[in-house]
């Protein structure tokens, strides 16, 4: 009985040495009991992040961080969730006070503004007045293309002005709808500021872009109905009101400012509206810059918390480019004739390049070509060649909706709608699909999930490599090399512990195989009353 105690006594002690210095990253609890388990990684590159964020099943986000006391324009790439970002951000406002989100390539997200200049070249300039005419007039436009009312009060204004630099964010929460992307986002606004930007005189790549979406009437237009049709365009669908709005010249001079060395240049910045681009975040400033994006004096946008979520969080889930749902959503888009886009997208131009012409176009090629081609198969069959009409990206719930064209099989009614399309919704992190439909019968109607085929799902053709997490973060909120804390020396309370003894020796063993063989050779059968003496023997010892 002495040596099962001791040996006891061994394990209780390896036990306690574990807990003090353990083998593998301590486990970091929900938040809520309610809410997924924690993902929080860290990656030196862009690429590796964005890779990882996909194959994960939980709803996790990329943002990027800037670190202090590095290269200018170094940073690193943080893969969490909304809500664990929002938590930690909180605390650890030294290493999380330059952060970014990540805006990824095609997926649905706001309208949003970046809008500067420099206050010692532009002196009597009122920053405040600019910004108001701005959303004024752009929720005019809206209104005027989309038929969608929108008011300052949808508008969210943050701002890190300093006395050399007026600096404020927008971002337009619309009701129930938003971009396809963030290309049609910038389409969109090269569009309404033509009549300024017509005058530009610059030989830049971007104003050439301008003047030519300029000469384009119907370069914006409203997507389809719910019902799937075309929604009216042209005279048929202008009041005399529009008509009028048409014909007067606006006058937007008061976007015209002057930069540093003194030329013209825009209040609004034109160059944000690039793939996977880094949007600072509400709260967070550049790094070496104590200037920290707030909710502006004047601003009118009206939060509304939902339950279990304060006023702060909402605002700063309001603040996020991408944090757009699915569930309701109407797709915007803007998109530019086939007779225009060679020449507005030139080999300088970053609005794109030949080689993704047509993922930029919205209808073509999205992020993930292999399913692409799958949901191609599944529309063409039987003879029918359906085909893909549009396709949008809701990189918050990681969803592909395909609007499908040419095939109306409907599992609701079990047939052929005869003019209402269907959609495709493929589930990348349940790694499913299943079907939707446009027509007003089957509005709400989802038809059985189907699995994807295995050659096509992500977790299955990408493993992650631990080597890949270049940088993890203590429990003080200090980032480090990952091969740093990796080869630091591991402390020990127990020293004497540490020899082979601690896994048992070779004596231990023999006793106890001895012990062992002995029992099996004179066992007879125990009475439940011997062992339940045994054991309150032992626990009074």
């Amino acid at each position: 009985m002495s040596k099962w105690r001791d040996r006891v006594k061994k394990v209780e002690l390896l036990a306690q040495s574990f807990q003090l210095n353990p083998m593998a990253t301590r486990y970091k609890p929900r938040l809520l009991p309610c809410q997924p388990s924690s993902i929080w990684k860290l990656f030196p590159r862009q690429s590796l992040a964005i890779s990882f964020s996909q194959r994960c099943k939980e709803a996790v986000h990329v943002f990027a961080l800037e670190k202090e006391n590095t290269s200018v324009g170094q940073r690193i790439y943080l893969v969490t969730s909304y809500c664990e970002l929002w938590h930690y951000y909180r605390i650890y406002t030294r290493s999380l006070m330059h952060c970014y989100e990540v805006i990824p390539e095609g997926a649905v997200c706001k309208l949003y503004f970046d809008l500067e200049f420099h206050k010692p070249s532009n002196k009597g300039a009122d920053g405040k007045t600019m910004v108001s005419s701005l959303i004024q007039y752009v929720c005019e436009k809206i209104m005027e293309v989309y038929r969608i009312e929108c008011s300052p009060k949808n508008v969210l204004r943050l701002d890190s002005s300093t006395e050399d630099k007026f600096s404020q964010h927008l971002i337009f929460n619309l009701p129930n709808a938003a971009f396809k992307d963030n290309i049609h986002v910038g389409r969109f606004i090269h569009t309404i500021l033509k009549p300024d930007l017509r005058k530009a005189k610059s030989g830049s790549c971007l104003n050439a872009c301008v003047n030519l979406l300029a000469e384009n009437n119907e370069t914006c237009r409203p997507p389809a109905g719910p019902e799937g049709k075309a929604a009216p365009t042209g005279e048929e669908a202008e009041s005399p009101q529009t008509k009028r709005l048409k014909q007067e010249e606006i006058d937007l001079s008061f976007l015209k400012v002057k930069n540093k060395d003194g030329q013209d240049s825009l209040f609004v910045d034109l160059g944000v509206y690039t793939k996977n681009r880094n949007f600072r975040l509400y709260k967070s400033s550049k790094v070496g810059k104590n200037a920290v994006f707030t909710v502006a004096d004047d601003n009118q946008f009206i939060c509304k918390p939902k339950r279990g979520i304060s006023v702060e969080e909402s605002l700063f889930l309001a603040s996020l480019v991408c944090n757009v749902s699915f569930t309701g959503q109407r797709i915007l888009t803007c998109d530019i004739p086939e007779s225009k886009k060679s020449e507005i997208c030139g080999p300088n131009c970053q609005q794109g390049s030949s080689q993704n012409q047509s993922s930029l176009s919205g209808y073509l090629i999205s992020p993930h070509q292999e399913v692409d081609n799958f949901v191609q198969k599944l529309v063409r069959k039987d003879g029918i060649r359906g085909t893909i009409r549009r396709w949008n990206y809701f990189v918050a719930e990681q969803l592909l909706v395909y609007d499908i064209g040419k095939y109306r099989w409907c599992e609701n009614v079990e047939r052929f709608h005869k003019s209402n399309n269907i959609m495709i919704v493929v589930d990348l992190k349940e790694e499913v699909w299943y079907q939707r439909c446009h027509d007003p019968d089957c509005r709400n109607f989802r038809s059985s999930s189907y699995p994807l085929p295995q050659e096509i799902c992500v977790s299955y053709i990408m493993a992650l490599d631990e080597e890949d997490q270049a940088y993890l973060m203590d429990d003080d909120g200090s980032i480090e090399s990952s091969q740093a804390v990796n080869q630091a020396p591991q402390s020990s309370v127990c020293p004497e512990e540490e020899s082979a003894d601690v896994w048992g020796d070779g004596q231990d063993d023999q006793d106890y195989l001895e012990s062992l063989d002995n029992f099996e050779q004179t066992s007879t059968e125990i009475s439940d009353q011997l062992l339940l003496s045994c054991m309150s023997e032992f626990d009074s010892q």
